[in-house]
């Protein structure tokens, strides 16, 4: 029940009676304004932090910033110094390299021209939910109402709305780790986590087998196939292994009078996996997993298009009522010419096939070189190894060199591999750390979609060079 204060309306007449005479200004003039100080009045150094704990939440106490960004501004200053660094770290694209669709460029343009620039509704152009209602049954052979599909900007605001609409404060959040932003999301949520170390074996994706012991209190596991950081899928059977168990556990819960286990299922890179590689989603594998599963997607990464912010989620009918109510509040709409733009794309397959006939195959090359190249170095000996690509625009790389020596200076950390490999081979890359592996590994996130071939087979002959150097 909320609380209002109604003020009389007769309390909000100015007196006129005794308001000071006003300048007669013309509506063309400029009128002089004094300059206020504020930075004068504001606190600072301690006052500072001791104020802005005051003043904010609990919740904000805890909460970081992005060690990838953090990262990128180191790279970023190298460079101004005139450093050669091949920029293997944010999960972006440089127009330099990868190009938007042509007919996006013009479709914006077009809508622009026509004056397409008021609000578009909070749950997107009827137009754009329609193209992917589309794109889904034509390409992923999944059929859903029109209604189903609600639009926001980028794939952030449908992946908060579906934790924030889930999880209660307590209740368990469930996902594998190396993962992309989750722990953030359980913060703002005042959910536990539950953080489930993979590794190698598995393509660093969730088994069902590691989360079998771990559902009791889960009311959200958290999937993402192609992975970031990792560039891995899954296959069929892992995921069919995971789903029997979620349905298992949902009958068992329904029985009960519990709530169930939703799956929040990223698919936002799944136009781009790699040579035998196949997306799979929880219901293609198995359609008694539709009323558990949220999708959530966008144009960001599969054409190029990350400043656009056009995503969506695909949410089970009777979830929609509530689910449209919060990103209504959000206000995270992405703007109309982008929505009828990605319409126009969304709705012409000859189109797409055209677009990723370049695009893909560019991406592919640039994660094969570094494959490749790394191979070639651990065939030499040299400590290194790279799993194969499989999908999204990231390779994992293990560097073996813990315990190793640069002159005098002992490698005792994942920091010191990718500080080694930036001032060593101008290489800058993103330990798994960053994604919430706590223990030292050795691997690291290579992203490939702000560089060219050229640079990385330079950045791998730098690389070559600075591990020869080790003892």
């Amino acid at each position: 029940m909320w609380a209002v204060t109604l003020v009389r309306a007769s309390t909000l007449v100015p007196d006129t009676t005794t308001a000071p005479a006003q300048a007669n200004y013309s509506s063309t003039e400029v009128r002089p304004v004094a300059t206020i100080d504020c930075t004068s009045c504001l606190p600072e150094g301690e006052t500072e932090e001791s104020f802005s704990r005051n003043a904010l939440n609990s919740m904000s106490q805890g909460l970081g910033g992005s060690q990838i960004l953090k990262i990128a501004g180191e790279i970023k200053a190298l460079q101004a110094q005139g450093t050669e660094v091949c920029n293997l770290t944010v999960g972006d694209f440089s127009p330099t390299q990868f190009r938007i669709p042509d007919s996006m460029t013009d479709g914006i343009g077009q809508a622009l021209a026509a004056g397409q620039t008021n609000y578009p509704p909070a749950v997107g152009l009827p137009e754009t939910r329609k193209a992917v209602r589309d794109l889904y049954e034509r390409d992923l052979g999944l059929r859903y109402k029109t209604d189903s599909v609600i639009m926001g900007s980028g794939a952030r605001p449908p992946i908060f709305a579906t934790v924030a609409l889930v999880v209660e404060p307590g209740d368990k959040m469930l996902f594998g780790i190396p993962s992309w932003n989750n722990p953030y999301y359980v913060h703002l949520s005042g959910a536990q986590a539950i953080a489930l170390a993979t590794d190698a074996a598995s393509n660093f994706l969730l088994t069902a087998d590691q989360i079998a012991p771990q559902l009791e209190g889960v009311t959200l596991l958290c999937l993402n196939s192609p992975l970031n950081p990792c560039g891995t899928a899954y296959s069929a059977q892992q995921l069919g292994e995971i789903c029997d168990l979620i349905l298992t556990e949902n009958r068992r819960r329904a029985a009960a009078g519990k709530r169930p286990v939703m799956v929040m299922y990223d698919q936002v890179y799944w136009m781009l996996c790699f040579g035998e590689t196949q997306h799979h989603s929880p219901v293609s594998v198995r359609p008694e997993m539709a009323p558990y599963t949220i999708f959530v997607d966008a144009i960001s990464k599969s054409f190029a298009a990350t400043g656009l912010r056009v995503g969506w989620a695909v949410v089970p009918p009777a979830l929609t009522p509530r689910f449209k109510a919060l990103i209504g509040h959000m206000g995270a709409w992405a703007p109309r010419p982008a929505q009828l733009a990605t319409a126009a794309l969304l709705q012409d397959p000859s189109a797409i096939r055209r677009y990723h006939a370049s695009m893909k195959t560019a991406v592919e090359a640039r994660l094969n070189a570094l494959h490749q190249g790394f191979s070639a170095m651990a065939e030499e000996g040299l400590p290194v190894r790279s799993m194969a690509p499989q999908g999204a625009i990231y390779l994992s790389v293990k560097f073996d060199m813990l315990g190793r020596n640069l002159g005098n200076q002992r490698i005792n950390s994942d920091e010191d591999i990718r500080a080694f490999l930036l001032n060593e081979a101008g290489l800058g890359v993103v330990p798994f750390q960053a994604f919430g592996l706590e223990q030292d590994s050795g691997w690291m996130r290579f992203s490939v979609g702000a560089v060219s071939v050229e640079e990385i087979s330079a950045g791998l002959d730098r690389v070559r060079t600075a591990l020869r150097k080790l003892n």
